[in-house]
């Protein structure tokens, strides 16, 4: 072989560009959005209508029927119910959002296996989820409290408040409801025993029609540990006022704590069932 000549060598050169954490999820969200704006007409009843619609029936109509008094904090009723039913909403939409749609991204549409297979991570698709459940949940609570101030639902400005805990309490619960979807291969059968027997008790039976005080104490601790208690009392605390700063503190880190222990599960299970 003379000075001249060279090997034949191929060389490849990759194309693979690793995409930041923010970046990678953020550009599922905008495929979020490309796909929302073009059909939120089919999500306004659980972006908003739902709660209004539990607003005008429980505060407005039956609760033309109650008196303000000790049990509703001397307040009107539908004043009594509106932070509740603003984060019940959330929390409703925060889990639904969470179990059917996440499983079809596994089986049905699998476009979580098509995303993952671009530099896109798992971690990533979970984190678009939980940031994409967050700016529904604004949406969401943003269109109730307007609508609620035309009935007199707010007494001040803590309602501003009151929207960041519902969005929160949602979140905490998407967590953990994400990472039970990722465990389920079935067609999704385990989700109605969900709401049957976990959403509905907690909607009628934490706090958000009446005080959990009302409850026998036998069975008072299954509204304690219910996340939607904690959101209820920081929402009736900031807007109706007499919330004290440690049992603010508890609330806050218990829905905390939810969503930390949820992300982290869902993380796992995200991983297990698509990295191969």
């Amino acid at each position: 072989m003379t000075t001249t000549e060279r090997p034949l060598v191929s060389t490849v050169r990759s194309e693979v560009r690793v995409v930041g954490a923010w970046r990678g999820a953020w550009l599922r969200v905008e495929g979020q959005w490309a796909w929302y704006r073009r059909y939120w007409t089919s999500n306004l009843y659980s972006s908003g209508l739902q709660p209004l619609l539990y607003l005008l029936a429980m505060g407005v109509g039956f609760g033309s029927q109650v008196e303000p008094g000790a049990l509703t904090g001397g307040v009107s009723y539908v004043q009594y119910v509106a932070p509740a039913l603003l984060v019940a909403g959330a929390m409703q939409l925060a889990v639904g959002e969470s179990s059917y749609p996440v499983l079809s991204g596994f089986k049905w549409q699998k476009d979580y296996l098509s995303i993952t297979a671009t530099p896109i991570t798992p971690g990533q698709v979970l984190g678009a989820h939980l940031l994409w459940i967050g700016l529904r949940s604004v949406l969401a609570v943003v269109v109730y409290a307007v609508v609620a101030a035309f009935f007199g639902a707010w007494t001040g400005p803590g309602v501003v408040v009151a929207a960041i805990v519902g969005v929160a309490t949602g979140l905490a619960c998407a967590a953990p409801v994400t990472a039970f979807a990722a465990t389920t291969y079935d067609e999704g059968t385990r989700f109605a025993a969900l709401f049957r027997f976990v959403v509905i008790p907690m909607v009628l039976f934490a706090g958000t029609f009446f005080p959990v005080s009302e409850i026998p104490l036998a069975l008072r601790w299954l509204a304690w540990i219910s996340p939607l208690w904690h959101g209820n009392e920081l929402a009736r605390g900031v807007t109706l006022g007499g919330l004290d700063l440690l049992p603010a503190l508890g609330h806050a880190a218990v829905l905390v704590a939810l969503f930390a222990v949820g992300g982290l599960l869902a993380r796992h299970f995200f991983y297990r069932r698509l990295v191969v």
